[in-house]
């Protein structure tokens, strides 16, 4: 199947039916009254990304996609029927934007999930609708509204976490065939891939992550040169890129330095923010090169980039040095992965302990009880207390109880 990633449709969605005017005339009924029944909505225009996809070939050349219009109101109270909405299915991490304005209409990153794009529009009322106390015989009816119309550009950005990044025949479809179960094309001539392929990575159980791979870039692809950096957009939505380096080319006029800087400069063309992503470096193909030079002309390329970042020495073809990479990649790409808090229940929530009132020794024992029970009073306000279950003020000691003073009693004179 033939790879498109960007397409242009007009969609439209269908009107609303008109309102009806009408009567009921029947025999031995001289005023009927109003019946004319209100039209049905218009169908509305939906995406959904469907995760079965994997190309825009379908609108490739189906470029009009309209909804059905509401149906007209009738007499006799019948009311037009509503017309169905149209569903057009996407690959997931396509992109609908304004085919004018190229402002962004909706991003299509969940799959089974509908989005809105033209609304249909609402039926027309009927003079059944104006019927009122006073007005017991209304004239008067709306046509339905019109609905929206849209001409849109489709883009799809594959959902990959690491890109493959690298000059033509440096082997990233070879890497990406060591590590996953994708079969993209491997050939001994340049420009190989001319589409992006997607590779799952099983690190262990239940770790993994998705690796893109697209056709390569050489100096000049942002006038063009090439198959152009159009496929750069794919690589927009990766938490890391691989810049896969030939370490053992064919010729001895090609040289690894200045293709690296290269695509790094058409990086920057392109779009800063992708050249300010992390970036790795990857020498391939060093199983081309004697064991006895291998560490030196490593250190040669990464001396003359003035590499400070990670680099990773591997043999895409023979199988080696990839575990470590891979490791290091899925360490990497779970770190930046925001992992939900698991939901608490409420059955296992430890309750609050009930801590005391902490009471100053320094405080007179009554001010120090008066302000417990004003606490416990101010707390349970919502609730009114009962006097009977009311806290009990502590009983005070004194620290010498003083003896009773003798009473004077006044006695009558003799």
């Amino acid at each position: 199947m033939k790879f498109v990633d960007e397409a242009v449709i007009d969609i439209a969605a269908g009107n609303g039916g008109a309102g009806c005017m009408s009567f009921r005339r029947e025999k031995c009924i001289p005023f009927g009254g109003p019946n004319g029944g209100n039209g049905g909505k218009g169908g509305s225009v939906w995406f959904v990304g469907d995760r079965n996809l994997n190309t825009l070939i379908d609108y490739r050349y189906a470029r009009r996609h309209e909804a059905r219009n509401g149906e007209a109101g009738r007499g006799s109270d019948q009311f037009g029927a509503a017309a169905e909405d149209i569903v057009l299915a996407v690959p997931v991490g396509t992109i609908v934007k304004d085919f004018e304005t190229d402002q962004i209409l909706a991003e299509l990153i969940e799959p089974d999930v509908p989005v809105l794009l033209c609304k249909g529009g609402d039926g027309g009322f009927g003079n059944l609708h104006y019927k009122t106390s006073t007005n017991r015989a209304p004239r008067q009816k709306t046509p339905g509204w019109p609905g929206e119309q849209k001409k849109v550009r489709l883009e799809l950005r594959v959902l990959a976490d690491v890109g493959l990044l690298g000059m033509p025949n440096a082997g990233k479809s070879t890497l990406i065939t060591a590590i996953s179960n994708a079969r993209p094309k491997i050939a001994d001539y340049p420009f190989t891939t001319l589409h992006p392929n997607l590779g799952v990575v099983r690190v262990a159980p239940e770790k993994s992550f998705v690796v893109a791979d697209i056709p390569g870039l050489i100096e000049g692809a942002a006038e063009g040169a090439g198959l152009g950096h159009q496929f750069l957009r794919h690589l927009q939505r990766t938490r890391l890129l691989l810049h896969v380096i030939d370490a053992a080319p064919m010729s001895d006029s090609v040289d690894p330095v200045r293709e690296a800087k290269a695509l790094a400069r058409e990086l920057e063309k392109y779009d800063p923010e992708l050249a300010a992503k992390p970036r790795w470096l990857v020498l391939n193909k060093l199983d081309m090169v004697p064991e006895d030079e291998r560490a030196s002309r490593c250190k040669d390329i990464v001396r003359r980039l003035k590499w400070k970042g990670p680099v990773f020495e591997i043999s895409a073809l023979a199988r080696e040095g990839l575990q470590p990479l891979l490791h290091a990649i899925y360490e990497h790409v779970h770190a930046q992965v925001e992992q939900p808090a698991p939901p608490v229940d409420p059955r296992f929530e430890e309750a609050r302990p009930n801590v005391a009132p902490v009471v100053d020794e320094r405080v007179r024992p009554v001010r120090a009880a008066k302000k417990i029970v004003a606490k416990t009073a101010k707390a349970d306000d919502d609730e009114p207390v009962d006097p009977r279950f009311a806290p009990i003020e502590p009983e005070l000691e004194t620290e010498a109880a003083a003896p009773a003073a003798p009473v004077r009693r006044r006695t009558r004179a003799a």
